[in-house]
This record gives structure tokens, C-alpha cells and sequence, in this order.
């Protein structure tokens, strides 16, 4: 029997060790055979031979079980020790990010003390010692809106009406944004203090993400994203312009080869007339489809932002350029995911089927 190792039995794999004891006991009173005793509780010939001798040198008490072949606990110094490590937070120890996993603390605990633990013992460790998976707070606080309008889909189910009438793509567009201060993501800390991040104060720029998730029966999900920098100079633009989500949309039809339903909210951005008049001039294959007011929920591609930002969480990047590659590598990954974007979708509660 093998017994996870770095802090100790369970009181129940105990017990369980202590049983198979009892049990060799008694079969050797029987007169068993150590091979009929290996077998019969499933444990080696080895270990039955120890057993065995054990019980002929100091009888019932020669058998009974010495503790946890595990790991020995730290002492209370190392685990002081430890706990320091552990809240000078993971920039301290080499990792880009600002989040405590239980890899990461296991690898600790090896350079610090030179023995492996394994990733349960790191857990069954760390919560003995009152450290839980928290969600971090900021120094600096950010706004997080989210009062949501209980809306319905209306048009969203008449855009889905029209895209099997006419055998078009389903596409819901979405813009997000990202700033040198990365989201916050779940970390280990002690329980009862919220562990803290710290994030650069200074620094201009920002990330601008324009996405779309695209849905069509029968056909694989698809991804198609741009992505611009702005960093604070002059005359530069601060985001997409009309152009720019002009020619996302004709990008779309190109990589997608077929008409579009297109899905998107009521940013000021999108009800400019240069766009409404190229709306016009292509209805031949787009149908412009406007979500409700307040129901950001209703659009796959906000799981999509989620995601992205979920890799990024806690990142301590150093400027703006490390942030672009981060969002980048995982919307470049995400694009050969086609069960993640169809996740995405399932999360809104549509379905291309209704």
C-alpha cells in the first residue's frame, strides 16, 4: 500500500493501515503462507515478511503500526519560515504573476527545506496552518459595475431567425480593454487576512481588444479579434474608430466565406452614420442586430474577455508591451479551442437550435 507522503496519514488511512495489520496478525496465527497473506489483503511479500518477524520477535505490539511513513510536519520555526516566504508573495521567488498555487508552494517548501511534498500534502498543510484560496484585494481600487437589467433577448432570437432562414453566420462583437493593472485571480493566503497584490501606480496605456465569436450550425466555432495600443502620445487614437470595426466585419466575412448576422451593443461607436451607411450598402449579407440595453450577459463574447483575463490575472507586467503579448497568446490559444468558444455561448443561456 502506498501512502501519500508530506503531511502524514489521515486519521481514516490510519485506521486502514492499523486493519491490514490486524488481519496479517491473525492469518499468521492461522499458520497462512506469507505469499496467501500478500495476496489475501493485497500488500507485498516484503512487507508480510517484516511483518512476520516482527510479530515472532515482540508478539501483537511488534506489529502495530509506527505512524505515518510520510514526511515528518515542519517544526514551528520552518513553518514561521515559511509563512515569511510565502507573504513576500511569488515576484520574490522568480514567478511573473502574483498568485500562491499549490505547485508553486510545494516547490518552496523543496528550496527551503530540501524534501518533495506532494501537491495534497501542500494542501493538507497549508490549511492546517490556516491559509486558504482567496481572492485578493488591490491597493488600488477599481470601479466594478455590476448592476444588470434583467432584459430579454428579443432581438437577438429574431437575428438567430434570420441567420437559418439565410444559412449566415451568427456573430456576436465585443470590446474590452486592459490596462498595465492586471485583474485580480485567486491566490493562496492566511485565513481571515485578504492577502494583497501589488500593482504598478504610475505608467500610461492601454490595451483596446475588439472580438467576435462566431456560431453557424454545423460548422466550427470561430474566433476573429484585433488589437491596438494606445500609449498616451499625441494624436493617438484611444481605441477602434468606425473604420476600424468597418473592416473587422469585412475580415469576418472574408475568413467566414458566407453572409453575417451580426449581434452587438449600442455603443455610441456603433450607431455612427458612416457605419449605418455601410450597413446599408451591404444588406445583401449583413444584418446588424442590436443587443438590449443593460445585458451584456447576453453575449458569448464577454466569456471570451473572461477567459483572457483570467490568464492574465495578477500578472506584475513591466510595461504595456507585456500585457499585449499575454492577451495575444491567449486569444491566439483560444482560437484553436472551438469548445471553449461554444462554451462561451452555452454560458449565455442561447442556443443556435431556438
Amino acid at each position: 500500500m502506498r501512502y501519500p507522503q508530506g503531511g502524514g496519514l489521515t486519521d481514516a488511512e490510519r485506521a486502514a493501515r492499523e486493519r491490514v495489520r490486524r488481519q496479517a496478525v491473525t492469518r499468521f496465527e492461522a499458520g497462512e503462507k506469507n505469499r496467501e497473506i500478500a495476496a489475501a489483503l493485497r500488500v507485498s511479500e516484503r512487507s508480510v515478511e517484516r511483518w512476520r518477524r516482527q510479530w515472532r520477535e515482540n508478539g501483537h505490539a511488534g506489529v502495530a503500526s509506527k505512524g505515518s511513513p510520510g514526511r515528518p510536519r515542519p517544526s514551528e520555526a520552518q513553518m514561521a519560515r515559511l509563512e515569511r516566504e510565502l507573504e513576500r508573495g511569488p515576484l520574490a521567488h522568480g514567478w511573473t504573476d502574483q498568485r500562491w498555487t499549490l505547485a508553486r508552494v510545494k516547490t518552496v517548501i523543496g528550496r527551503l527545506f530540501h524534501v518533495s511534498y506532494t501537491v495534497e500534502g501542500t494542501w493538507r498543510l497549508l490549511r492546517r496552518y490556516g491559509w486558504s484560496w482567496q481572492q485578493p484585494a488591490r491597493r488600488a481600487i477599481e470601479r466594478d459595475d455590476d448592476a444588470v437589467e434583467p432584459v430579454e433577448a428579443g432581438g437577438v432570437a429574431a437575428g438567430k431567425s434570420t441567420a437559418a432562414a439565410n444559412g449566415a453566420w451568427v456573430v456576436f462583437e465585443d470590446e474590452a480593454g486592459q490596462s498595465v493593472t492586471p485583474p485580480r485571480a485567486r491566490t493562496w493566503g492566511r485565513r481571515g487576512s485578504t492577502p494583497v497584490v501589488r500593482v504598478r501606480g504610475r505608467g500610461s496605456g492601454r490595451v483596446s481588444m475588439a472580438g467576435m465569436t462566431c456560431y453557424k450550425s454545423g460548422e466550427r466555432s470561430r474566433l476573429i479579434y484585433a488589437i491596438r495600443e494606445y500609449r498616451g502620445r499625441k494624436d493617438d487614437p484611444k481605441g477602434f474608430g468606425w473604420k476600424n470595426y468597418r473592416d473587422l466585419i469585412i475580415r469576418a466575412r472574408t475568413q467566414l466565406g458566407g453572409p453575417i448576422v451580426l449581434v452587438w451593443d449600442n455603443l455610441r461607436m456603433h450607431l455612427v452614420a458612416p457605419l449605418r451607411e455601410f450597413f446599408e450598402a451591404n444588406t445583401d449579407w449583413l444584418t446588424v442586430f442590436q443587443l438590449p440595453t443593460y445585458a451584456p450577459d447576453l453575449n458569448p463574447q464577454e466569456g471570451i474577455w473572461s477567459l483572457v483575463k483570467r490568464e492574465i490575472g495578477n500578472l506584475a507586467a513591466a510595461n504595456l508591451a507585456e500585457i499585449t503579448r499575454a492577451v495575444k497568446r491567449k486569444l491566439k490559444m483560444l482560437q484553436y479551442r472551438p469548445e471553449a468558444i461554444d462554451g462561451c455561448l452555452a454560458g449565455t443561456g442561447l442556443s443556435l437550435s431556438k
